[in-house]
């Protein structure tokens, strides 16, 4: 049986077909993308669209389908998987050092790239909708969510672990009146935020996470961060929390996570979060014992679907600036192009098939007397 006929057999699991007519049925435009998959996994079927080998009108639900269908497991262990899978279990890969991997591939990018695709704020993580219509109300909601989460109150002194553009910050000394500081490991993170947020009691600084000495906070607040941080590192981050926050104060966690150890992807790790790894909520609760009491525990993951469909769209009204962006950098923009909405989709489809969610963890280090009043 050839490769071709393989995959349209895997393919038909899922309800796709090759050169079909549904929307999330794949177009081939070369005939040696089966090879190319079959040999790299997840690399090699990024890296084909990246190079135009096929298109589909839909990959959120091309995706959506093939991680429902959980057909990855199907598929033979590619070599690059092998490795990276040995590299894990062999090495700390969310070191000092190589922390800043990421920063250098995707959050050092031309801001212009984040402009053209997050809110008025770059809120670098998933919103809220509950009562949002638009972009920037899902995340307006999402900020105003944790502050009040936090019980925030003016005056108060807040640290915000992995600050991104400093829309977390922003928001809670405009709206709250709060005293600010954000630590990120991206240099152009930093200088964006010192630029936007002059002027307000909000302190920007290029630092890992394990440094930050100031102490104690009033609360601790952290966003779309954790997935950096690494099985390895997770008793040290929560031990650090621990340190840094008030007896009385809360930690407000949001990440992603996955419904079970997360299966490392080759092609994410190279172009867009290297050294990126989910935790579960099983790993989060067992790294926060005797640290912290988990108050509560708010799953909203069908929201980053919602949030990643609404950037893709403001991206591709966009897209022939980042394209002629890029081109002037030294980059292939259209190429560029392609990985940034095969991201954007597949991350939208992975997260429509419920296999990974997105959500908030508010923790306290004693507990909070009376019992913690969840907020929605």
């Amino acid at each position: 049986m050839n490769q071709e006929t393989v995959a349209r057999d895997l393919l038909s699991r899922a309800g796709i077909e090759i050169n079909g007519h549904n929307p999330w049925d794949i177009q081939v435009h070369d005939k040696a993308v089966y090879a190319r998959v079959f040999a790299s996994g997840s690399l090699g079927l990024g890296e084909a669209y990246m190079d135009g080998w096929f298109t589909c009108e839909r990959l959120d639900e091309f995706f959506a389908r093939v991680v429902g269908a959980r057909l990855s497991e199907k598929l033979p262990l590619s070599m690059n998987l092998a490795l990276l899978v040995a590299r894990s279990k062999l090495q700390n890969r969310q070191t000092r050092r190589r922390a800043r991997r990421v920063a250098e591939v995707h959050y050092d990018l031309p801001v212009e790239v984040f402009e053209a695709t997050f809110d008025s704020r770059l809120t670098g993580s998933c919103g809220y909708w509950k009562e949002a219509r638009t972009l920037d109300e899902a995340q307006d909601g999402k900020l105003d969510l944790i502050c009040r989460k936090l019980g925030l109150r003016a005056g108060q002194h807040i640290l915000d672990i992995g600050c991104g553009w400093g829309a977390f910050i922003g928001f809670a000394a405009e709206r709250y009146g709060a005293q600010c500081i954000g630590v990120t490991v991206s240099e152009e993170q930093v200088a964006y935020a010192r630029r936007r947020y002059a002027g307000l009691a909000a302190e920007f600084r290029l630092q890992d996470y394990r440094d930050v000495a100031d102490a104690p906070f009033d609360h601790i607040a952290s966003m779309g961060m954790f997935e950096h941080v690494g099985p390895k590192n997770y008793r040290a981050y929560f031990e650090g929390a621990r340190r840094l926050v008030r007896e009385d104060g809360l930690f407000l966690l949001h990440t992603i996570w996955s419904n079970e150890p997360s299966p490392l992807d080759p092609w994410i790790d190279r172009y867009i979060f290297p050294n990126g790894v989910l935790p579960t909520v099983g790993q989060i609760g067992t790294a926060v014992h005797g640290l912290f009491v988990v108050e509560d525990v708010h799953n909203f993951g069908a929201d980053y679907d919602k949030t990643l469909m609404a950037w893709n769209a403001k991206f591709q009204s966009n897209r022939t600036d980042i394209a002629a962006l890029m081109n002037k950098k030294g980059q292939d923009g259209g190429r560029f192009c392609r990985m940034w909405e095969y991201y954007l989709l597949g991350c939208a489809g992975s997260f429509r098939s419920r296999e990974i969610s997105v959500g908030q963890f508010v923790l306290s280090p004693r507990g909070v007397p009376g019992g913690y009043q969840s907020v929605r």
